[in-house]
């Protein structure tokens, strides 16, 4: 049976409808649901289904509403700085341990090690956790930079790595270095600025570095 050009407009709205339904990310969340919900409103008037078509329309106004208040919504980004044996802090990498695996596998936490350690907050609610310590040549080793999926939109990353270079200057460090331990979290530092050095390490250098807003 061939399928025409609008049922396949009618398919593809669905499924984009569908799989922003399985989006854990607002951002993503409302883009892909934007699209699918222009889709299906093309879909409607093209077939004459006014109700459809309508309705999928301010379906879309709505996603561009949010888009834009996402967009422009100024947050608070703040520091919690941490004690190594800070409970909570335990009880929040055991419960996340199966996510933190997918992009650290094999990452065991090791209180002696950390000496910079604090949760990112973004207006007052824990964003992320980031744990480091400091090694030879004034070089901070990242073991653990995570980020709860809600909040995958970079602005984590671009405050620790831009926002807070200076206080990382003002402690003695001229580099941050990171292993890619997995595939999402080596993309994740090439986008914020990260290189690969000789060692097969990715490196940052706070010296030279120029920060930018986020």
């Amino acid at each position: 049976m061939e399928i025409s050009l609008l049922q396949w407009i009618g398919y593809l709205a669905s499924i984009a409808i569908a799989l922003s339904m399985t989006m854990s990310s607002i951002l993503k969340f409302r883009w892909i649901n934007l699209f699918g919900a222009l889709t299906f409103s093309t879909y409607g008037f093209l077939i004459g289904a006014w109700p459809v078509g309508f309705l999928n329309a301010f379906i879309a106004l709505v996603d561009i509403y949010y888009l834009n208040s996402i967009y422009s919504k100024k947050e608070v980004f703040e520091i919690l700085e941490l004690r190594p044996e800070n409970r909570y802090l335990i009880r929040f990498l055991e419960f996340h341990k199966k996510d933190i695996d997918k992009f650290f596998p094999g990452f065991i936490y090791k209180p002696e090690m950390n000496t910079v350690s604090f949760f990112v907050l973004r207006n007052m609610a824990v964003a992320g956790v980031f744990l480091a310590h400091r090694d030879q040549n004034h070089c901070l080793s990242v073991g653990l930079d995570f980020v709860l999926p809600e909040y995958r939109d970079f602005k984590n990353g671009k405050y620790i790595y831009l926002r807070l270079r200076d206080r990382f200057i003002n402690e003695g460090f001229t580099k941050i270095v990171a292993e890619g331990n997995s595939e999402k979290y080596s993309q994740y530092l090439s986008k914020l600025g990260f290189q690969k050095n000789a060692e097969g390490l990715f490196e940052k250098s706070l010296v030279s570095a120029h920060p930018t807003g986020v």
